[in-house]
């Protein structure tokens, strides 16, 4: 249930910037037939208050999971709200630490659980240049040719050429003045693969004019989206120079694609480095040892990614990390 999108339930008043909330007797009779209900985001970032208070209401001594992906504090804009709302017989469950341990400084008890992917076992590297195997069927390109060759000939790029890849939306907290330095150090082309947000589109557009480096936007293609895990196989490198996330998908997603990761600052990145993950930095002395490592590249390293999030952040896994955090009613 959802205020957009292809769901089974639509309620528009639950959507992002809508004119008016759900009712608190829409929501009951959405909701009379469900057992659990897990609240994602919703009453964690203030997006649309009245949707998270009439949910709030509405979910008042029922079983429910909120589970916080951001919290009011995390965002300069929302920096005074008050906490998530809470009851009883809520489960509360968080995507990072810092978050659970910000809760529980503010009386509000949580769990982490992880973001989980699809890790699969690992391959050796092929030749030619690449780090890394696609999932099964991933070479079955357009006309038939591999996805990596393919795409980077639709990008202008030869194998010889270097790509950096940001997998990101356009926003100020995703730092596109970092991604596309670390380009400019590697001598590379730097591809902004999301869309443009929150009023960012004049400041990307006088970055991309002063940038030192070639620059792609989006699809090369208009009107043909990239698959996120395509571009992830055509790119060398993967930078996500965030100043904030509350997870950060490409941190695994590189991994689990075979590719060096280059990290901004952001908080959280840290918590998840600290599992035992060998990525590189932004700042000069870490773009050039990432420069080092792409003219001669070990395989080892990938391996060793692999590995930790194969032990830590299994898709495999997380039925079990789950019913661990669910109330027994």
């Amino acid at each position: 249930m959802a205020g957009g999108g292809p769901v089974d339930r639509l309620l528009p008043g639950l959507a992002i910037g809508a004119g008016e909330p759900p009712t608190v007797g829409e929501l009951e009779t959405a909701l009379a037939d469900a057992d659990l209900v897990v609240v994602e985001n919703l009453c964690s970032l203030p997006l649309n208050p009245g949707a998270a208070t009439a949910v709030a209401t509405a979910l008042a001594g029922r079983p429910a999971v909120l589970h916080h992906h951001d919290l009011p504090w995390q965002r300069a804009a929302y920096v005074h709200h008050p906490p998530p709302p809470t009851d009883p017989r809520w489960s509360h469950v968080t995507i990072n630490q810092l978050s659970r341990h910000q809760l529980a400084n503010r009386g509000i008890g949580a769990t982490t659980v992880y973001n989980a992917f699809a890790v699969g076992n690992g391959v050796a590297p092929p030749s030619g240049g690449d780090h890394g195997s696609p999932p099964p069927g991933a070479e079955d390109g357009k006309h038939g040719e591999p996805v990596r060759t393919g795409l980077r000939d639709r990008l202008g790029l030869d194998d010889r050429s270097t790509l950096v890849l940001q997998p990101t939306r356009a926003i100020p907290r995703k730092n596109v003045a970092g991604g596309l330095e670390l380009a400019a150090r590697l001598d590379a082309t730097y591809w902004l693969l999301g869309s443009v947000e929150d009023g960012y589109g004049d400041q990307l557009d006088a970055l991309v004019a002063a940038a030192r480096c070639p620059v792609v936007l989006g699809s090369p293609e208009a009107g043909v989206v990239v698959p996120v895990g395509d571009a992830y196989r055509a790119c060398d490198v993967v930078v996500l120079p965030s100043t904030w996330e509350g997870f950060g998908n490409p941190t695994i997603e590189s991994v689990v694609h075979r590719r060096p990761l280059a990290v901004g600052p952001y908080p959280v990145a840290a918590e998840l480095a600290a599992f035992g993950f060998d990525w590189f930095g932004l700042g000069n002395v870490e773009a050039d040892r990432l420069a080092t490592w792409l003219e001669a590249p070990d395989p080892g390293l990938l391996d060793r990614n692999l590995a930790v999030a194969r032990a830590h952040f299994s898709l495999a896994d997380l039925p079990g990390r789950i019913a661990a955090v669910l109330p027994a009613w």
